[in-house]
């Protein structure tokens, strides 16, 4: 069957578990009488400042290359913005050095942006993703579901709603396989049924589980005629080919920028709402450097260079790619590791230090086609205790690509496809 768009859909989980049993905690009263609440930090400070979109493109760029460390040959998807608001939410709930490696992990300068600062960035960019529009539907949000035994810190509960627009479900863990269905149909009814299984049936999450959710759609600007989409050649390799659908558009000015410093070709193609995508393709050979040089500021310097042009033909396959990562070890590599051991400090949760995060899952699924772009994602946090020539552009071999926000910049989506041929 033909896509109907570009769709990527995406889910993120993140495992927390009770790892700690023999570690002192702090009585929750004495606690909460020593916290003044973020929400109250953040009324007295002024307007938002852009170090959260900064970090979170930083962010991006390194988990993008942990995760193309993993296999180099394979196809990359996932959404940053899912990944990076989860740990933030999570961190609400982290104290001491378990809360300074959570946000530097995230790329923030904690010496120049206080925390307080940091939440009050996300408070504003989940109000920008989540403006009303009738060329975009951009649905971002985050929900917690809780053990009706486990009591949380009214500061935890009222942050979390106050930065995070949470909503809180009261959920029976006892019964594992109920718990999971209600989370699973949650995020599945979130992400307009594109993410079904968020959690595996046989997944044990006693405690308490965090979501966070994307969903994205909208059409091109400028959509490929389906009559033009013909089968090709793809080139995976030196030694690999492989036939697609390739669609086509001729005769179209669009942002672009030659690259002669990175020997790659950047493709901007927006959709009706503005905001856009960006296909970037290397020369052929050229793929690694181009990735090792994948910095917020390479995003920028190309950004700034994109310049409207005529492009006589432009050859884009239609393809669907998907990812699936178990990210504990990638994040214990950009520094995010006490979470995951008996030292966590996630006190602030519930005033309670026996919490862990255990495994950090993601799922994601990428349609491209004529149309447009449908994008999801879904993000769980489980707790437990214990020039004039005639210019033809191609992508005829591996290529990356960014969703991005045109409003605040955010990357949305970012990935490679290395072979869009069906699986």
């Amino acid at each position: 069957m033909r896509a109907e768009g570009m769709s990527l859909f995406l889910a993120l989980g993140l495992l927390v578990a009770g790892l700690c049993s023999r570690v002192h905690c702090v009585p929750a009263d004495d606690l909460a009488s020593k916290i003044v609440t973020l929400k109250d930090e953040i009324t007295k400070l002024p307007a938002p400042n852009t170090a959260v979109v900064s970090s979170n493109t930083d962010f991006a760029f390194s988990l993008y290359k942990q995760l193309v460390s993993l296999n180099p040959s394979k196809n990359v998807i996932f959404s940053p913005l899912s990944v990076s608001m989860a740990l933030a939410f999570l961190s609400l709930g982290a104290r001491g050095p378990t809360l300074t490696e959570l946000l530097e992990g995230l790329k923030f300068n904690l010496t120049e942006t206080l925390e307080a600062e940091i939440h009050q960035g996300f408070q504003h960019l989940l109000q920008a993703l989540s403006q009303p529009s009738n060329l975009l539907q951009l649905n971002v949000g985050n929900a917690m579901f809780v053990d009706e035994h486990l009591k949380l810190l009214d500061e935890f509960r009222r942050d979390a709603q106050a930065m995070f627009a949470s909503d809180v479900f009261s959920t029976n863990f006892k019964v594992p396989r109920a718990a999971v269905v209600f989370i699973n149909d949650y995020v599945k009814n979130k992400t307009k049924g594109k993410i079904p299984k968020l959690f595996d049936e046989h997944d044990s999450l006693s405690v308490m589980v965090l979501v966070n959710y994307v969903y994205f759609k909208a059409k091109w600007k400028t959509p490929f005629d389906p009559e033009h989409t013909i089968k090709s050649t793809f080139y995976v390799s030196k030694n690999r080919t492989v036939e697609v659908p390739m669609m086509s558009l001729r005769g179209l000015e669009t942002p672009y920028f030659r690259d002669e410093e990175l020997a790659c070709t950047v493709v901007e193609l927006p959709y009706t709402s503005n905001d856009s995508a960006l296909f970037i393709l290397p020369d052929h050979g050229r793929m690694v450097d181009v990735e090792a040089k994948l910095l917020p500021e390479t995003l920028k310097r190309w950004r700034d260079s994109l310049h409207p042009r005529r492009i006589d033909a432009l050859y884009l396959p239609r393809f669907s790619v998907s990812g699936d990562y178990q990210l504990e070890d990638i994040l214990k590599q950009l520094g995010i590791q006490k979470v995951f051991t008996h030292e966590a400090d996630l006190s602030g949760v519930t005033g309670d230090q026996k919490l862990g995060v255990s495994r950090v899952i993601h799922k994601a699924v990428l349609d491209v086609g004529e149309e447009g772009t449908e994008a999801a994602a879904a993000t769980g946090i489980a707790m437990l205790t214990s020039t004039l020539h005639s210019l033809t552009v191609s992508f005829s071999s591996p290529f990356l690509f960014a969703v991005i926000h045109k409003d605040t910049g955010t990357v949305l989506f970012l990935g490679k496809v290395t072979d869009p041929s069906p699986a």
